[in-house]
């Protein structure tokens, strides 16, 4: 094993320092500094490949936070940015370890941190197989060992009193399912200090809204995996919780979902991106999610030149420093929110926010020593956020070389959404390019199932190379693509 893992570890240092195919190549003429953040990002990320004896898959992604933990939500952010270098960097692995550490009894010398983490396996397998056309993975999940089901049953009945034959966090567990929604602590909802807390006892909108997601891609990667049955079972269990969601979460005042309280239901009115979760579960009607967008992503809301903060800005408790999870800008709950909205086609939207977070990543970067990748950002200035101390006023600086999940700015929203390549399936032989900036920009090596592929636009002309045929859609319009060279006239 050693043996394999020093083998691996000189192959990546190799490909990362050649910049081989492995890993796509981004082409952006107007701001080449943003090709160079995107290089940091991989480098960075390189760093948090470990290894763990005693682990399902020894060799994962680590979140950058403790190494004596794994945690489910950091890790399925992770992979949203692994898949565009599989063989290289261990993302789909990384799930593995909760998968049979939580379903099949395997064990783990690492403590899983928060067993009740954000659930949405299943939305980040579906992505992932987009690039790999791996049947057999999604048949192995949902018919053989059952995996998306047996997490999405669990998260219905875990609740306060539940042991686990394996470390987890001294926190202990907090999901507690009450039918018209789930009870929470901020902590195991992955957003630490959230203002959200100030009204509990609450039912969450973000774990009601995971779940759906989760059963609406169980649903969708059963008819991969041709189990007409729980294709339908989840598809049901879907229809559930979007009724639910509607009913009780949507505040038609404001166009928007809320958190509710437990005592009479009410809403609450704390506006953070985890209200955008439902619109990522495609539960809102179009007219829900344009009123939505109009009024959630605002300036004085979760808009303005740092977009996506993590509490609303007019909200009593958002601290123009950030302080964590009171202001900060997050990578995780941005792409979040920028792929809810390329959901409803609210591209432009989707395309401004993320290159205003990819610009706001780069002037930190280039401002602010060390010259690194953060774990959150200070939604005023160039800086990383601060994050108070809890034993004074103290402030403190949030972790550095944190790819980890930062990495999803640099190189996911970069390609997806800077350069417009948003949706990529190996399954249908298609890219999807929202074809909008006007410099000479593409991206080369780009891979999915059994193509690599060239696309580059320059002056009027986009210009396509490939191993296959495949399907290039530019602003909706298909163009089919031959093996070899290709020259398309942009309109």
């Amino acid at each position: 094993m050693k043996k394999l893992i020093i083998a691996f570890c000189c192959v990546l240092a190799a490909a990362c320092a050649k910049r081989e195919a492995v890993i796509p190549t981004p082409v952006f003429d107007a701001r080449p500094e943003y090709v160079d953040l995107y290089w940091t990002a991989w480098e960075q990320a390189k760093a948090h490949i470990k290894y763990q004896p005693g682990l399902v898959q020894p060799l994962y992604m680590d979140e950058g936070f403790r190494d004596e933990a794994i945690w489910i939500w950091d890790s399925e952010f992770m992979v949203m940015f692994c898949k565009y270098a599989p063989k290289l960097y261990p993302g789909i692995e990384t799930l593995d370890n909760f998968y049979y550490t939580l379903h099949e009894n395997a064990g783990s010398p690492l403590s899983v941190w928060h067993p009740d983490n954000p659930p949405f396996f299943a939305w980040v397998e579906n992505d992932y197989y987009k690039f790999t056309d791996d049947k057999a993975h999604i048949r192995e999940l949902i018919s053989d060992k059952q995996f998306l089901q047996k997490h999405f049953d669990l998260f219905n009945t875990m609740n306060p009193d539940t042991k686990f034959p394996f470390p987890i966090c001294n926190i202990g567990i907090a999901i507690n399912y009450k039918g018209i929604g789930y009870n929470w602590q901020s902590w195991q909802s992955g957003m630490d200090n959230t203002p959200r807390k100030r009204e509990m006892p609450l039912f969450w909108v973000d774990a009601i809204s995971q779940q759906a997601l989760s059963a609406l891609y169980i649903s969708r990667l059963a008819r991969v995996a041709g189990d007409a049955a729980v294709e339908q079972e989840y598809a049901d269990k879907y229809q559930e919780l979007k009724e639910k969601v509607n009913k009780y979460y949507w505040d038609d005042e404001d166009g928007c979902y809320y958190d509710i309280r437990e005592e009479d239901l009410s809403k609450t009115h704390i506006l953070t991106p985890a209200s955008f979760w439902p619109m990522l579960a495609e539960i809102p009607s179009p007219e829900q999610a344009q009123r939505m967008v109009a009024f959630a992503l605002q300036d004085t809301k979760l808009g303005g030149a740092v977009p996506w903060t993590s509490v609303s800005r007019d909200d009593v408790d958002f601290d123009p420093d950030g302080n964590y999870w009171r202001g900060s800008m997050w990578l995780p709950t941005a792409y979040m929110g920028i792929k809810a909205l390329e959901k409803y086609g609210f591209f432009e939207k989707a395309d401004s926010t993320a290159q205003a977070i990819l610009e706001h990543m780069w002037l930190t970067y280039s401002e602010y020593d060390p010259h690194t990748i953060w774990e959150c950002y200070n939604p005023s200035k160039p800086e990383p956020a601060s994050k108070k101390a809890t034993s004074s006023t103290r402030i403190k600086t949030v972790k550095a070389d944190f790819c980890g999940w930062s990495a999803l700015g640099p190189i996911s929203l970069f390609i997806e959404n800077v350069l417009g390549f948003y949706d990529v399936d190996a399954a249908s032989a298609t890219v999807r390019w929202n074809l909008h900036q006007t410099c000479r920009h593409g991206i080369e090596n780009l891979s999915f199932g059994n193509i690599i592929t060239d696309i580059i636009y320059d002056n009027g002309k986009v210009t396509v190379r490939s191993n296959k045929p495949y399907t290039l859609y530019i602003n909706g319009v298909a163009h089919p693509i031959r093996r070899g060279r290709n020259v398309i006239l942009a309109f």
